[in-house]
């Protein structure tokens, strides 16, 4: 899947600086070098397959695979994730958290997990499947997603969190009517999360007029959603990769789409491993060449060598002061955590306040009875988008947070800046605990019928014994009279009774967000600690290989400065040798760059 031209040298430049790093004793900057050669050798590309229900998502995947691993149902839908990755033998696994360990199972039971109805449990968040395909070798995991159902839904709000974590996004969408305006709307927001986007029209051999949907469809993307369009047939895919076709392939349109897979998700995602990995050799050339070129200085000017030895030391005090707590780096991202944690946490409560006075609206103007089965789901459904924003936020606040811790290390330092790992939110943007304790029944007609007769009773036998006592017979009018209380303590007590469901709704919701709120804000507070140390640990790093590099060039340069004019002249030659070797390595690492 990935292009092996800028792996392969990558791989060759990491290798010659593990090298370099083992003659020149530098076990700090090899590990850095070594955990680039481990993501080189097993890249992952996640690419999720996302669109409404129905739309072909799980055959395109198969498709795309030659295998049928996600079932396929014209009566159900997908439940929850499938993730097919490559494997040396077929085999399958549900997932759970993070923290667990996948449960195998067979092959022949990922329907019993993966459809709407079928076995589900909550602890189970996917199901990995894993198959010796070629297309997939080189670390292509497609997810195929359940639909969207609309973008207020939950679904949605799931799909946009896993499409904000994945290297690629393939969009589906039926020929059998044009791009909606939700479809459309999801695209948008998929493009602002993810960078790489397709839309893929599918079933083009069932629709005769899958053409003019076709262009349809690029007017809707050319307006407002600029992504490339491609029309493909699974069916036909399908009897083309049975058959070894190699026309029939062309003509499903598939042939677009995978190479599209392989110049825009696995070049480009080699493209910048294979930076990241140069950039690492880079680094490690930087602080190499500044060791030698400080000897180099000492060995040529005996002069001048006390001067370096005192830059050096200078130098020193500084990295010394990089690695305390009052360093410049280490106060920006302590302050920069703190206000981070406390605007993230104000945004997350004013966004619940909002959805919260939303739903209180919505109750005031209606009964819980009547409205109650579309409440719940709306509510799941804001929450989930108001979550998916807030963790947007987080996202690139940390971003920025980390460019600007590096920025002021970089002032000192000249190092390079850490690759920010963010929280997958997928878990949290598809809440759906909602367990309310609402009396949402009607007042049956008995007892509307007691009701009213208790209250007609009680009117006329009042007025009745008001009429004795003032020498006054009623008569019917009495029972008119009752009639009328009775209607009326009728209408108090239905009124009555919606107020209370009223305020059990609210409460009901109140419970809800409340407890939404106290897990949303538990895992954006760990997100925040995580970010807080993966860069504390990055640029201490860096500090402590600043310090040894520092150290070796002051220890070279004085060592220098006491030896004999015959020995500078002979070392000199070996520094001049050492410097072309770690330039030749930095043309190297420069040309895997570009």
């Amino acid at each position: 899947m990935t292009d092996v031209v800028p792996a392969a040298k990558a791989v060759a430049v990491v290798e010659l600086g593990l090298r370099a790093c083992t003659a020149y004793d530098r076990p700090d900057a090899a590990a850095r070098l070594t955990a680039a050669r481990t993501a080189l050798a097993d890249p992952v590309l996640h690419v999720v397959v996302a669109g409404e229900f129905k739309q072909g998502k799980s055959s395109l995947v198969n498709a795309l695979v030659g295998a049928t691993v996600c079932p396929v149902d014209d009566d159900v839908a997908t439940a929850i994730p499938t993730y097919v990755r490559h494997g040396e033998q077929p085999e399958a696994a549900l997932l759970g958290e993070p923290e667990s360990t996948p449960q195998k199972i067979q092959i022949a039971d990922v329907r019993r997990y993966v459809v709407e109805g079928s076995e589900s449990r909550p602890e189970i968040t996917g199901v990995e499947v894993r198959i010796p395909r070629k297309i997939l070798a080189g670390g292509l995991v497609l997810v195929d997603t359940p639909g969207v159902g609309g973008l207020s839904s939950p679904h949605a709000a799931a799909s946009l969190a896993a499409v904000s974590m994945a290297d690629a996004v393939i969009f589906v969408t039926g020929a059998a009517q044009e791009l909606t305006r939700s479809e459309v709307d999801f695209l948008q927001r998929a493009r602002s999360l993810c960078p790489v986007v397709v839309c893929v029209l599918t079933k083009t051999d069932f629709y005769p007029s899958w053409r003019q949907i076709r262009d349809l469809n690029e007017q809707h993307l050319t307006t407002h959603c600029p992504v490339p369009l491609m029309p493909v047939s699974s069916t036909l895919r399908s009897r083309a990769v049975k058959a070894g076709d190699t026309g029939l392939n062309t003509e499903s349109g598939f042939t677009h789409l995978v190479k599209f897979l392989n110049d825009q998700v696995g070049g480009s995602a080699a493209d910048r491993l294979a930076a990241d990995a140069a950039a690492e050799v880079l680094a490690l050339c930087d602080q190499l060449d500044a060791h030698f070129e400080a000897e180099r200085t000492a060995l040529a000017d005996p002069e001048a060598a006390e001067r370096v030895v005192r830059d050096l030391t200078d130098v020193k005090a500084r990295v010394d002061a990089l690695k305390s707590a009052a360093a410049k780096w280490n106060l920006t991202l302590a302050d920069g955590i703190a206000d981070l944690t406390a605007d993230i946490d104000h945004d997350l409560r004013a966004r619940i306040r909002t959805i919260i006075a939303e739903a209180d609206t919505t109750i005031e103007d209606s009964d819980p009875a009547d409205t109650w089965p579309e409440m719940e789901p709306w509510l799941q459904a804001r929450v989930a988008e108001e979550l998916l924003d807030n963790y947007d936020l987080l996202r690139r606040r940390s971003g920025e947070l980390s460019e600007r811790v590096g920025r002021h290390f970089l002032e000192a330092s000249s190092a390079l800046t850490a690759r920010l790992a963010v929280h997958d939110p997928t878990p949290l943007a598809a809440v759906d605990d909602f367990q309310h304790k609402i009396d949402l029944k009607r007042m049956r007609l008995a007892k509307q019928a007691m009701v009213a007769l208790k209250n007609a009773y009680g009117g006329a036998l009042m007025f009745i014994i008001l009429g004795s006592l003032v020498g006054v017979s009623l008569g019917p009018i009495g029972i008119g009279i009752g009639l009328v209380m009775g209607h009326r303590g009728l209408r108090e007590e239905k009124k009555r009774q919606v107020q209370k469901r009223r305020a059990e709704a609210r409460n009901a919701i109140r419970r809800y967000c409340d407890e939404v709120t106290f897990a949303a804000s538990k895992d954006s507070r760990d997100t925040l600690r995580r970010v807080q140390r993966q860069l504390r640990d990055h640029y201490s790093g860096l500090a402590e290989e600043l310090n040894r590099t520092n150290a070796q060039a002051l220890a070279s340069a004085s060592e220098a400065a006491k030896r004999t004019q015959q020995d500078r002249q002979q070392r000199l030659k070996d520094v001049d040798a050492e410097l072309t070797r770690v330039r030749q390595l930095r043309q190297r690492a420069l040309e895997v760059i570009g």
